[in-house]
């Protein structure tokens, strides 16, 4: 996100309500935050909701230039879907921590919903989605 020439500026940070989650969520906008740069909004999410629309518009109204997210996979694949079909949120633009890095999540969204996706693993390598793969 930070590599020469990016032009992201403005993020907008989505989270589960877990420890691990709210902590990894936190150390990322104190640090995009001493860079210089501006988080919008900071989103969180139960693993179980009735509806996943007021935290996916709340994590797209301003329109960031990225998103961020730190998550369980469950909760986040039923908030990607909503995402994806009722927002202008936009997969190939979104980073995700680790936690995310799960075989399993592609199928949970449906086909290519999460196409585009990338994060980076706790050892600092990285992985994206493409199409139904996980791929490091």
């Amino acid at each position: 996100m930070t590599v020469a020439k990016s032009r992201i500026e403005t993020v907008a940070i989505g989270h589960s309500r877990d420890a691990d989650s709210l902590a990894a969520a936190e150390a990322f906008a104190a640090a995009w935050e001493a860079r210089g740069k501006k988080v919008l909004a900071s989103v969180d999410w139960p693993e179980a909701a009735a509806s996943w629309l007021r935290p996916a518009r709340r994590l797209t109204v301003e329109a960031p230039d990225a998103w961020v997210m730190a998550a369980a996979p469950l909760g986040f694949a039923q908030l990607a879907r909503r995402l994806r079909h009722s927002t202008d949120w936009d997969p190939a633009r979104t980073f995700a921590f680790a936690s995310l890095r799960d075989s399993r999540l592609p199928a949970l969204t449906g086909p290519d919903t999460l196409h585009g996706l990338r994060g980076a693993t706790a050892d600092g390598a990285v992985w994206h989605v493409r199409h139904r793969w996980v791929m490091s």
